[in-house]
């Protein structure tokens, strides 16, 4: 019999309401893109010889990131605590029966929705509208902050996902290759889910 999280919904439902959603975002930034001239496809590079720089650079980019992750598990002040328990108060249920591949697709409709719509519309198309002495920057900037505001299940969660954002936008300018934050955000997404899910909450290995 499937296992429903807290709100009834069966946890294989929710992970396919999630990845919907996730996925979403990719469609909204092509239409977004399309509509104000700002294509998220445009730094999308396949081919090999720069695909695969950028996922090298966005693997490596996961360490830091999941260091960040442990330092909010593990320093006892109380904002952080918040944090962590907030997350895992709306990811168990809803994500705690939940297979490998299903939080492996989860995570990379993540990584590809929301790192096309902030990093590969929004950043450049308010850097654009900024001019360019100080357009990287403002766009880095606002991109960042929206990410932040738009992930503010905390306050502190807000603070967090803006950081996150900076550095995503970062890699994405140093490489020059949306892959790199692509793949940085779906792996980083997936170790984290991964870490609540099965490691912390000593949930079911596999389903």
């Amino acid at each position: 019999m499937e296992e429903n999280n807290t709100n009834g919904i069966p946890s294989a439902n929710a992970a396919s309401m999630a990845a919907a959603f996730e996925g979403s975002l990719a469609i909204i930034a092509v239409v977004l893109g399309w509509a104000f001239g700002v294509m998220p496809t445009e730094t999308f590079n396949l081919e090999p010889a720069s695909s695969l720089p950028a996922i090298g650079w966005g693997l490596a980019a996961t360490v830091p990131l999941f260091g960040l992750l442990w330092v909010c598990v593990v320093i006892p002040w109380g904002p952080l605590d918040k944090l962590t328990r907030t997350v895992e108060e709306i990811i168990g249920p809803m994500l705690g029966s939940c297979s490998f591949a299903d939080l492996a697709a989860v995570s990379l409709l993540a990584g590809l929705g929301e790192e096309m719509l902030f990093r590969g519309f929004l950043q450049p198309l308010v850097a654009g509208w900024a001019g360019e002495q100080v357009g990287v920057w403002v766009g880095l900037g606002v991109a960042s902050l929206i990410f932040g505001l738009l992930h503010a299940i905390t306050p502190t969660y807000a603070v967090v996902a803006c950081l996150i954002g900076l550095f995503l936008g970062g890699l994405w300018l140093a490489t020059g290759n949306l892959l790199a934050p692509i793949t940085a955000h779906a792996v980083y997404d997936f170790l984290a889910l991964v870490y609540f899910l099965r490691i912390r909450s000593g949930g079911p290995e596999s389903q």
